[in-house]
């Protein structure tokens, strides 16, 4: 278990300063993003990993936007007009309603997929209000994305396309094969419960 819903033992934010409580809640057993506005940080497992099955639970409200990164390659860190930001570059999987304004517009932006990388095959959008049931999976070069018991995404890491997305995100040559498991705050409401994960 990744998170025991009562505590942020294990959980710091993405840069590794302390569990940032402006904007992440512990509220009825999950992770809650909070809107605020004074800034919003992702936040990161304290343990790196490199090969391992994650599997979570997820809900969103209307229009809402988040992610699953790992591979993590970087972490930028600015402020602007809504406040400190903080937040993980890497491979995203994506947490969306799937009727909103930036999933709607690509289908490489919809629930599960490879977040502007590849979309999802064919499976139901996800319910607002709903929890659902997320897994990714990475084992050596190998990745995939569950959702609701449904395999929709399917890669290598060496792809061409997957190598350019890590290139892009952490300005590097892609090399980083391990690292943090990391949640974002994207500035919607979004609730995770039932994080647990085992090492390949």
């Amino acid at each position: 278990m990744l998170f025991n819903g009562t505590s942020t033992e294990g959980w710091l934010e993405i840069t590794g300063k302390p569990f940032p409580a402006n904007c992440w809640a512990i509220e009825n057993g999950c992770l809650r993003t909070l809107v605020r506005t004074d800034g919003f940080q992702d936040i990161r497992t304290s343990e790196d990993y490199r090969s391992f099955d994650f599997r979570f639970e997820w809900m969103t409200r209307k229009d809402g936007n988040s992610g699953v990164k790992y591979l993590v390659q970087k972490v930028d860190e600015w402020v602007n007009k809504e406040g400190r930001q903080a937040r993980a570059r890497g491979l995203e999987y994506q947490l969306s309603d799937d009727a909103g304004p930036d999933a709607s517009t690509d289908k490489r932006r919809t629930a599960a997929s490879l977040y502007s990388v590849l979309a999802p095959a064919a499976h139901p959008a996800p319910q607002i209000g709903e929890f659902h049931q997320s897994r990714i999976l990475l084992d050596g070069h190998h990745v995939e994305h569950w959702l609701d018991g449904i395999r929709v995404v399917e890669f290598e890491t060496t792809a061409p396309e997957v190598v350019a997305q890590l290139k892009a995100s952490g300005k590097t040559d892609g090399a980083k094969t391990e690292g943090p498991i990391s949640l974002q705050n994207h500035g919607t409401e979004v609730w995770f419960r039932n994080l647990k994960v085992r090492r390949l």
